[in-house]
């Protein structure tokens, strides 16, 4: 019995960790926090984050705001929960790739200075993300869920397949703390459920559900794949633009449905 309830309090304080880490939430002081393999834990932080986006958009229905508006405000608010961090290495990834001479492109990304390739790539993320769901009139909440999940399994699964470009780079301790499939196959059963549970409320959304599914997977790992194809490997900055690309390009794909 105890040694259930010890692995419940480390699942607890795993998840709170990555609270604090991923996000500008509010969260009850504790004497340490152990960011050290806060990543395996990133994927339930992403759907509480479209968790409390979708909340924020059934309230704005309520309230009358007009879908365009409505969308905007919680793309907005889905940088403000997240402090910027996976926008930031989005945009630091666009200057680097940018760079013509392979060998410049670590130099420009830890670059603090925002280039005109990570003003674009900033300017395309939310423009996508808006439209996107601004055309995605039913299951908004779920799509958010998915979306925010996705995105950050998409990231966990570069951190254990391709190898980290800079040993003292602020994204390294994530690679020592991710190896092996026991750190990414528990979150993505996770997301399967997630994805798939409207199934059991209505049997004629299993081809939405499905797609939902595949689309996640597909384009989680196929981002990740790309960015080690152009950089041979990845770093803190390309972790934050494979979950920013993964989020867009997946409401992209809800709105085929």
């Amino acid at each position: 019995m105890s040694h259930k309830c010890q692995w419940w309090k480390q699942l607890l304080f795993g998840i709170t960790s990555a609270v604090v880490f991923y996000t500008v939430l509010p969260v009850p002081y504790m004497y340490a926090w152990d960011f050290q393999g806060v990543a395996r834990f990133a994927p339930v932080i992403g759907l509480m984050i479209g968790g409390i986006l979708g909340l924020f958009d059934t309230l704005m229905i309520y309230l009358g705001v007009p879908v365009l508006t409505r969308s905007a405000l919680v793309v907005c608010a889905w940088i403000a929960i997240t402090g910027g961090l996976h926008l930031d290495g989005a945009m630091d990834t666009a200057d680097g790739l940018a760079v013509g001479d392979p060998k410049r492109r670590l130099e420009v990304m830890a670059d603090s200075a925002t280039g005109a390739f990570g003003a674009m790539a900033a300017i395309a993320l939310v423009l996508l993300k808006t439209t996107a769901l601004t055309d995605l009139e039913h299951n908004r909440c779920l799509i958010l869920m998915a979306a925010a999940g996705w995105g950050r399994w998409g990231q966990i699964m570069a951190i254990a397949r391709y190898p980290y470009l800079k040993p003292t780079g602020k994204g390294a301790f994530h690679k020592q703390a991710i190896r092996s499939y026991k750190d990414w196959l528990p979150t993505l059963f996770l997301l399967i459920a997630v994805s798939g549970w409207q199934i059991f409320l209505n049997r004629h959304q299993i081809f939405f559900a499905t797609v939902m599914i595949l689309a996640g997977i597909a384009i989680a790992i196929s981002v990740g794949a790309w960015f080690n194809h152009k950089l041979g490997g990845h770093t803190g900055d390309t972790y934050g633009a494979i979950v920013e690309w993964t989020e867009a390009l997946f409401l992209c794909v809800m709105t085929l449905l």
